[in-house]
């Protein structure tokens, strides 16, 4: 059995287990403010950050006022503000946020034009305090039906992808902000949406490595500080779980193969594909148990909160391994600090600026 001393011997100076725990998760919130739910939620344990959606979506004064009571809910060490920011179809801002075109058509117009989009949404996310960017997408637009990837990826070549992927991911960081790259180790040829039901890619592996894993293998090169998951079965890999609960995917093929040392991150797990499969607290420990070091819970609380009882109740019980978890621990607080040092909060007058207006408009040409 495992207790928070355990913990505290493997992280020196770590807080309770539970505190831990809660490290380890991603949360959404129900609004545009800090509620007194979500205050409580997060009193005393605070999670390892904050995800965005359109809900959360108010002029850029109150975004910024948002994500500093975010920040403020632990000072010493400000949870993560993420948001899902691609351009296209995926994104949560209204104006004055430019809203630029999905990644394929800026792809097109070539790889300066990708750092010019790429430098501008981060400059604009980090006007309102923004510090983690769920992109670039590395999957690889291989099969026309997909209905979830399409023109969100940079391109159907992997190799020119990559080029595109790398050049966004590069100029996102030199702005100071967080990374994402996704889908691992790849959603682009399934023919069905994760967020409905559990996709399956049953190409071998040789076909795998050849195309989904080239845009991965080359972000991991390039020092991407996090990547997240695919709610995808892949057989070749492992015939019984999709890749977000699966050992031979997370800890066999991205950690010791690739030799990935950032963060890895579940999509969210009440997504269908394990929501209809899994319980919010057999997924969690599942995933953390296969390698992942951040969950993401997006939507419902009492979801979230009944993940992080059953972590903590597998850590006590020894079901889940005490070093697996300070080990997903000391890499969610590296990428924190990080952050933290790097990060600067821009004048909201860059949003929605003249050259912002210039840039999206040139790619409509």
């Amino acid at each position: 059995m495992a207790t928070a001393g355990a913990i505290r011997r493997l992280i020196p100076g770590a807080p309770s287990l539970r505190a831990t725990v809660a490290r380890l998760f991603m949360a959404g919130i129900p609004g545009p403010a800090l509620d007194d739910e979500t205050r409580r939620l997060h009193a005393g344990t605070p999670f390892g950050g904050v995800v965005l959606f359109r809900e959360n979506t108010a002029p850029p004064a109150t975004m910024r006022a948002l994500t500093r009571a975010i920040h403020a809910l632990d000072p010493a060490l400000p949870p993560l503000v993420a948001i899902d920011h691609e351009g296209g179809r995926v994104h949560r801002l209204d104006p004055p946020f430019t809203h630029f075109p999905p990644a394929a058509t800026v792809a097109a117009h070539g790889v300066g034009a990708v750092r010019a989009v790429a430098a501008a949404m981060a400059r604009e996310l980090a006007a309102i305090g923004v510090d983690l960017t769920f992109a670039p997408v590395l999957d690889v637009a291989s099969n026309p039906a997909n209905p979830v990837i399409g023109d969100r990826a940079f391109g159907a070549v992997p190799n020119t992808a990559t080029a595109s992927a790398l050049a966004a991911f590069r100029a996102t960081r030199a702005r100071g902000l967080l990374t994402c790259g996704k889908h691992f180790p790849g959603h682009g040829d399934t023919s069905t949406d994760s967020h409905l039901e559990l996709p399956l890619i049953t190409k071998n592996r040789r076909a795998l490595a050849a195309l989904e894993l080239v845009p991965f293998r080359r972000a991991v090169a390039a020092g991407i500080p996090m990547l997240m998951t695919a709610h995808v079965l892949y057989p070749a890999v492992d015939p019984t779980v999709p890749a977000t609960l699966s050992r031979p995917i997370l800890t066999g093929l991205l950690r010791r193969a690739l030799g990935f040392r950032g963060v890895i991150c579940s999509d969210d797990l009440e997504m269908r594909a394990i929501a209809d499969h899994w319980t919010p607290g057999d997924a969690a420990v599942a995933s953390l148990a296969a390698g992942a070091d951040l969950l993401l819970f997006c939507h419902r609380q009492d979801a979230l909160r009944a993940a992080v009882d059953a972590v903590e109740r597998a850590v006590t019980v020894g079901r889940l391994p005490a070093r697996r978890v300070a080990e997903a621990y000391r890499r969610v607080v590296a990428l924190a600090r990080w952050r933290a040092r790097r990060g600067r909060m821009l004048p909201l007058a860059v949003i929605g600026c003249r050259a912002h207006a210039r840039l999206n408009a040139s790619l409509h040409a």
